[in-house]
């Protein structure tokens, strides 16, 4: 073969080949940037746990499928008006019973995710699942749910408390929206963890 021919065959063949490594590597960010507009800071949360990217990924992959087989449904208005008035309930016994009102905000919160479809058994299968569609949110809930479990053992103190009133309440308020407020929008102060 004439070094003409192998030219022939071997320029065409490297610049497929290349092609091929371009689409594989676009393909890559293009999926890269999707999830991390879809989850927020829990991309990062997900990379670090997952001790890279490429595992992260295919973990974040498994919550959309995972979510996407869940029957998640909208409240209808007169459950959301129901809610409503529980969350003002629990706002109020804050001022006399601090620690009982971040238990109750807890108990209300898991509540209306069962009411919602989310399965409720496991709190980091909640993360899970909840990431999918409020991944900018999940700091609020965990921040919570940690000052929950320190008011349980009462070393939680009252701003700690308070706090954990108003990160509740960013998750709440996204629950009951049923997904058309600000789904996935940081919370006050920006507070996007």
């Amino acid at each position: 073969m004439s070094t003409g021919t192998i030219l022939a065959i071997v320029i065409p063949l490297a610049v497929v080949i290349a092609l091929i490594a371009l689409a594989i590597v676009l393909d890559r960010r293009r999926r890269r940037r999707r999830l991390r507009e879809r989850f927020g800071p829990e991309y990062e949360r997900a990379v670090d746990e997952a001790g890279g990217r490429r595992a992260a990924e295919h973990e974040l992959d498994a919550r959309e499928k995972r979510h996407a087989s869940l029957d998640i449904r909208p409240l209808a208005p007169e459950l959301r008006d129901r809610y409503a008035r529980e969350w003002r309930g629990v706002q109020e016994q804050f001022v006399d019973r601090p620690e009982e009102a971040v238990h109750d905000a807890d108990r209300l919160v898991t509540t209306l995710m069962r009411e919602r479809g989310y399965p409720t058994d496991d709190f980091d299968q909640r993360i899970r699942d909840l990431s999918v569609e409020h991944g900018r949110t999940l700091g609020h809930y965990r921040d919570a749910h940690e000052v929950d479990r320190l008011a349980s053992a009462h070393r939680a103190t009252t701003e700690q408390l308070r706090g954990a009133m108003v990160h509740y309440r960013v998750l709440f308020d996204e629950l009951l929206a049923n997904g058309n407020g600000n789904g996935n929008q940081a919370g006050p102060a920006g507070h996007d963890k």
